[in-house]
This record gives C-alpha cells, sequence and structure tokens, in this order.
C-alpha cells in the first residue's frame, strides 16, 4: 500500500526568518498523528531554520529542491548530497521544469543527480512532463518515457525503492491551469507501465507517482480520488499556511 505523500515546494520564497514563523503555524495545524507523509522543501537558505523547528522526531520530513552531483570540489555555488544529508535532509527534488528550463538542465545531468542522491540516502522525487506544444502534438507519452529513460537509466532495483516520480505538465506549472484528473491519471498508467517493462510490477506498484502543476485546495480532491495518484507535488498553494493545511487534511479524509 502506496503512503500518499504531499511536498511543498517553495521555490524561491519564504527568507529563513519568514521560514520560522511559517511552520510553527503549519505544525499547530496539522494532526500529530497524520496518515499521509508531508515534505517541506524550502529554500537552501531556509533549510536549517526549518529543520531546527521540526526537530529530530517530526512527522513533516525535510527536503531539499536540487543538488549536485559532485560530493564536494571547486563547484561554486552548488550544494551537494552529503551537504543536504548533514542538514537532515531526507528528499531531493530533481528534474523540475523550471530547472530545465531557465538553467538547461538536461536528462543526463537530471540522471547524475539522482545517482548523487540514492548513493547518499537521499530519496529523489524526479519531476517529468510534456510541454503544451508537445501535448497538442500527441507526444506527451514520448516525451514521458523519453524522460524516464534518460533520468533512471541504469539505476538498481535496490535504488528505485526511495524513488518518487512527480508527473508536472510544464503547461499547468504556474500558469493556474492544472491538467484534468483524467489528463494526470493517464500519465500516471502510463509513467506506471513503464517502470513495470523497466523492473518489474513490484516496482511499479510500490512507486509513488505525485501530479503537480497549479494544484490547489479547489483541485486536489479531484486528483486524489484516483488510486493512480499518490499525492501532491505543491507549488504556489503550499506558500500560504491556510491552503497547504486544508489540502493536507482533504488528503488525510480520503486516503485515512
Amino acid at each position: 500500500m502506496r503512503t500518499t505523500l504531499i511536498v511543498g515546494n517553495w521555490k524561491m520564497n519564504k527568507t529563513a526568518s519568514e521560514a520560522g514563523p511559517f511552520v510553527r503555524t503549519l505544525l499547530q495545524r496539522l494532526p500529530t498523528m497524520p496518515t499521509v507523509d508531508v515534505v517541506l522543501a524550502p529554500p537552501f537558505t531556509a533549510l536549517e531554520t526549518v529543520r531546527s523547528i521540526l526537530g529530530p522526531s517530526a512527522s513533516v520530513g525535510l527536503g531539499a529542491q536540487n543538488l549536485f552531483w559532485e560530493d564536494a570540489g571547486a563547484y561554486t555555488g552548488e550544494v551537494s548530497a552529503p551537504m543536504l544529508r548533514d542538514l537532515g535532509c531526507r528528499y531531493v527534488i530533481l528534474g523540475h521544469s523550471e530547472r530545465r528550463t531557465i538553467f538547461s538542465e538536461s536528462d543526463a545531468h537530471v540522471h547524475k543527480k539522482i545517482r548523487s542522491a540514492t548513493q547518499h540516502g537521499l530519496s529523489p522525487i524526479l519531476c517529468i512532463g510534456e510541454s503544451l506544444q508537445q501535448r497538442e502534438a500527441g507526444s506527451t507519452d514520448q516525451i514521458i518515457t523519453q524522460q524516464l529513460s534518460g533520468c533512471l537509466d541504469g539505476l538498481t532495483v535496490e535504488d528505485t525503492a526511495a524513488l518518487t516520480i512527480a508527473y508536472e505538465p510544464v503547461w499547468a506549472i504556474g500558469t493556474g491551469k492544472a491538467a484534468t484528473a483524467e489528463q494526470a491519471v493517464a500519465v500516471h498508467r502510463t509513467i506506471r507501465q513503464w517502470l513495470g517493462h523497466k523492473w518489474s510490477t513490484t516496482v511499479a506498484d510500490r512507486t509513488r507517482i505525485l501530479y503537480g502543476g497549479s494544484t490547489t485546495p479547489k483541485n486536489i480532491e479531484g486528483f486524489l480520488r484516483s488510486d493512480q495518484i499518490d499525492g501532491a507535488l505543491v507549488g504556489g498553494a503550499c506558500l500560504d499556511v491556510e491552503s497547504f493545511a486544508t489540502m493536507i487534511e482533504i488528503a488525510r479524509r480520503l486516503r485515512s
């Protein structure tokens, strides 16, 4: 049975000073024994602040938004997997479309990052998704499987145990225009089928696949009503405590 996962990707929002009050208020809104997994992914500058507030026994996990594939060295401005582990991170978001489009990250780059994450005990959340032009051309499945192959080739079955995949159609990210539940479910099925062919039905059945792209308290229920969708990678809607807490509560109610 896959546990539902709700991830809040803060992107480049909230200073360390702003993160403290936000996390304290959020923790007050969450049940002490949640039935869904919750992860916060603040900017690098706020990781230590969030870690200290969550504490060592918090039910909320800490995630980073990116990493570099080398462990150490002359890579000015980069952050490594060992650094994230030392800060208490358990998850890391990799391959987000904003990294791909703005910073020209390729599937090959993401592949090396995933290998580094798994080697150092971090759980990668791999983001994949098609552009509007690709969807309208009818090539969504081709793009999705191409990204999966490029990012996950060479991983062992053991490596996949910590893997989460987030389907985020590029045309829905930050636009306010989410995919329909039917569109999301169709792609989730394609992903799970690919996992089964690549490794096994066991890997396909155990891997959590999230939907991301303009998810809000108003539409998350429609996505979570499908057993193909194991949670959400939330962007803008996670920056407001009430909004994010409501989404977690909806997931808890539907999946308890």
